[in-house]
């Protein structure tokens, strides 16, 4: 039965910390902050930057200027520190083939997205990539998916996957079952306590799982 599949971009299809990561603590020293340890900013992937700039001290008013610096090196160098997961490419392939309408549900800036989903040849997977807008009147995840199904329509066998609780929560909102993997930034036990349908290991057990239900 033909599927509509919505993925999250970050620590979902690619691994984005590292640039994110750099970024990130490029705009906080541009305040004087602390920077904390690698493994605490993990956090930076996933949710929009204007809520996590907020929780690592940067004050809600500056937060526009927080994206402005990080983004002077996000844009030029930084969305290229990534690199897509172990077997991913393998199964959109497949999911192609398999006759699956595929979708990009992030909450990172659209044509940054596709920017990016292009430099590694994946882009062409998708019937539709959806993601923030810059002026943050889009940004979360929920928002992203409200925007896709008003702008392709709801499908009786829509499914979300992705590596956070917001993945999870989004789709929810919506009444869309979500399947977490355990390979990128979020916490499992955070997806398991928010209505997670599975979590997998691995893209070929997400192939099975998505298979299955």
């Amino acid at each position: 039965m033909q599927k509509a599949i919505l993925f999250d971009l970050d620590g979902t299809l690619t691994d984005s910390g590292e640039g994110i990561i750099n970024c990130a603590i490029l705009a906080l020293e541009h305040f004087g902050l602390d920077i904390p340890s690698r493994e605490e900013m993990r956090v930076f992937v996933g949710p929009p930057l204007h809520e996590t700039f907020q929780k690592f001290g940067v004050p809600a008013d500056k937060t526009e200027e927080a994206i402005r610096v990080y983004r002077s090196r996000y844009i030029p160098i930084g969305a290229f520190e990534n690199t897509p997961y172990p077997g991913i490419r393998e199964l959109l392939e497949k999911l192609k083939a398999d006759g699956h309408k595929l979708y990009v549900a992030t909450s990172k800036p659209e044509a940054m997205s596709i920017k990016i989903l292009e430099h590694f040849d994946l882009a062409r997977y998708f019937d539709r990539i959806c993601g923030a807008t810059m002026d943050t009147s889009r940004s979360s995840k929920e928002a992203v998916i409200a925007y896709l199904l008003q702008e392709n329509g709801r499908g009786d066998n829509m499914i979300m996957v992705g590596d956070t609780k917001f993945d999870i929560i989004g789709a929810k909102a919506h009444g869309i079952p979500a399947i977490g993997v355990s390979w990128g930034y979020g916490a499992v036990s955070d997806m398991v306590a928010s209505g997670a349908v599975c979590i997998v290991h691995s893209a070929g057990e997400l192939y099975d799982a998505l298979n299955e239900m």
